[in-house]
């Protein structure tokens, strides 16, 4: 009886982008060991730019794989869960002992049980959205925080507590059932409207203006997307609902001529 042969090959281009995702989040790692936080921070937001090309590439390319899959995730595991969660505790949460190194674990804790839903979920679950915060997300929040404040901060008990309270919160999300848009519908190989080439142009150059606080401010209104659509969505359709019914309702008492 003939057994089948299992293909020994991957897919080099998007393997490679996943494998540069891992090497910039290791050296966050060892960047924030150093007490180099701004260059950790910057390898984290890297480690996103390229966890965005690896799954783009692949899907343009027709080279997605279960391999790469796996790989990817496990290289987010350490690029998003351990990078953000050792960087955030030496910069900021060290001093609060227990809470802060619990708040720092829950990052990574919440990042793999995130991950690990995904990966079960990926077949089934629809591409417009995301179950949950994604791990690159939350750690873009974490990373750009420390690039728009450049240095450590004062230790002092107020301040702490906004981040450890930062870091509770984007470990709830990830493990949350709150919707977050994908985007994965913004193919490179689908056509789009002029317009949206230029609101790109518009959006690079603001990025290139303003680095620290575009990517900050974009981070977080990420983040928050999630909650306020999922309050103001319901109460948008209900607002609809009753629109459309009003005019139904006025459209049938019109006297027919």
């Amino acid at each position: 009886m003939k057994t089948k042969q299992v293909k020994k090959t991957v897919y080099i281009l998007p393997n490679l982008l996943t494998a540069g995702n891992l090497c910039a989040g290791f050296y966050a790692i060892i960047a924030a060991v150093n007490h180099e936080f701004e260059r950790a921070a910057v390898a984290l937001v890297l480690a996103g730019i390229l966890d965005i090309f690896d799954g783009k590439i692949a899907r343009f390319t027709g080279s997605s794989s279960r391999f790469g899959m796996e790989f990817d995730s496990l290289a987010d595991l350490l690029s998003f869960g351990a990078g953000p969660a050792v960087l955030m505790y030496l910069w900021a949460l060290q001093p609060y002992g227990r809470a802060g190194w619990v708040a720092a674990f829950l990052i990574v804790a919440c990042g793999a049980l995130r991950l690990a839903r995904f990966n079960v979920q990926a077949d089934t679950s629809d591409r417009k959205w995301f179950i949950g915060l994604p791990i690159p997300a939350a750690s873009a929040c974490a990373a750009t925080t420390i690039l728009l404040l450049k240095t450590p901060v004062v230790f002092d008990r107020p301040l702490g507590i906004v981040f450890i309270l930062q870091a509770y919160l984007l470990a709830f999300l990830m493990v949350s059932t709150v919707r977050y848009r994908s985007f994965k519908e913004l193919g490179m190989r689908q056509k789009h409207p002029f317009s949206f080439l230029v609101s790109a142009v518009f959006l690079f150059s603001i990025i290139a203006l303003r680095p620290r606080i575009t990517l900050f401010t974009m981070a977080v209104v990420y983040v928050l997307s999630g909650p306020v659509e999922m309050v103001l969505a319901p109460l948008l359709r209900k607002g609809l609902l009753a629109v459309s019914g009003e005019k139904r309702r006025k459209a049938n008492q019109r006297p027919l001529s």
